[in-house]
């Protein structure tokens, strides 16, 4: 009896099944969306470049200089012992909370669209909260661990308060500086960390609500806020239009003119003067544009494949806090993704959030890549990965 050779299908299929499969998704996935992200920025920063510089290039330069330290910063974190994180976690929260007190220093913190989270020196711009966003995760990871193996007696309220305790002076700093984005994205993070730690889907509903509450709370305190999110159910009426539906509306014409094809890579229309963050919040629209629907599609299968890998990793190793830090990581990522691309295409307020990889940014740059250095440590640390590894380079 002939055995038929495997399809290609199946082939693909066991591909994905390996132990390693993870490994390789994440970093094919990183290496497409940065070089895609060094090719849009140039593309989408070239009008304020010249601006604000005189030349086209000087955004892009600084982006490469920016990923270079990136490259540097992944190739470090994701050769780390276990005993040099336990370090850096021991650590991570103090840390996070002394670089988010940095937007408080007069002389050296910076507006930005009506956030006070920036600071400036030496002719260069840092986002502290983008750092303090996998300090938070870490020190968490660290916390639910500790949950796991010291408490007997346990309650969902003595599992929340092990991470509010730390997150809630993190959110507090965030929010004095009036960063919505970032305060709904760690909410997130921090929801997704104790969903995977074991919280009862039950409790979700009410911490739900809570959240809920606060959102409703923050935007009516804040006029500009609740213009935004007037701006999403109709960004082209008259009575906001030219306020906070001006960015969206131009976003949204720049994906709609795309098209299929797009209308060429570096000839987008709406990044003269109509959408003033194309290289940062509204990248996505000017990949919509430039490459077409088929460019948007490619953009969120390459997220798809380093999330799903990022996931993976959490799933397969077997030490708790590994497993608790890439759920975070990769919910990091996910409530990004979403918040970004969901901005730009009308459905969700502007909140100004980066595309991961992608956007201008060196702080948002090199903070993603230490996240995915720290995973790719974790899924090299498995022995089935690590051997899989070995065997293939000596093929």
């Amino acid at each position: 009896m002939s055995i038929k050779p495997p399809t290609r299908r199946q082939k693909y299929s066991n591909s994905l099944q390996r132990a390693d499969a993870p490994y390789y998704l994440m970093i094919g996935a990183l290496t497409l969306l940065s070089a895609l992200g060094i090719v849009m920025v140039l593309s989408a920063s070239s009008v304020v470049s010249l601006q604000q510089s005189g030349s086209t290039y000087s955004i892009f330069f600084r982006q490469l200089l920016f990923f270079g330290i990136s490259i540097v910063a992944l190739l470090l974190v994701s050769h780390w012992k276990s005993s040099v994180w336990d370090r850096v976690t021991r650590y991570s929260l103090p840390l996070s909370l002394i670089v988010l007190c940095l937007p408080l220093v007069p002389g050296i913190k910076l507006t930005v669209n009506g956030n006070t989270n920036w600071v400036h020196f030496a002719g260069f711009t840092m986002q502290p909260s983008e750092f303090a966003k996998i300090g938070l995760i870490l020190w968490c990871a660290g916390q639910l661990r500790k949950f796991d193996e010291t408490v007997e007696y346990r309650t969902a309220l003595r599992h929340v308060s092990f991470v509010l305790v730390g997150t809630i002076p993190v959110l507090a700093l965030i929010l004095k500086g009036g960063d919505l984005g970032t305060t709904v994205i760690i909410v997130g993070i921090i929801t997704a960390m104790l969903f995977v730690s074991g919280l009862q889907l039950r409790h979700f509903i009410v911490l739900g609500g809570l959240a809920l509450l606060g959102v409703v709370g923050l935007v009516a305190v804040a006029p500009y806020r609740l213009h935004r999110f007037s701006a999403v159910l109709n960004p082209f009426a008259p009575s906001v239009y030219k306020l906070a539906g001006w960015q969206p509306a131009h976003s949204v014409m720049g994906l709609a003119s795309g098209g299929i094809f797009g209308v060429g890579l570096g000839a987008s229309r709406q990044k003269w003067g109509n959408l003033s963050e194309a290289h940062t919040d509204f990248i996505f629209s000017v990949i919509g544009e430039e490459l077409g629907l088929l460019g948007t599609i490619l953009v969120l299968l390459l997220y798809a494949a380093l999330i799903y890998g990022i996931f993976r990793t959490a799933m397969q190793t077997k030490d708790l806090f590994s497993r608790y830090a890439c759920a975070g990581i990769g919910a990091w990522f996910m409530m990004q993704v979403i918040i970004n691309i969901g901005s730009d295409i009308g459905v969700l307020p502007v909140v100004g959030v980066t595309l991961p990889f992608i956007s201008y940014g060196g702080s948002s740059l090199i903070a993603n890549f230490l996240g995915v250095g720290y995973v790719l440590n974790v899924s090299r640390k498995d022995p089935r990965v690590s051997f899989l590894i070995r065997a293939r380079k000596k093929a």
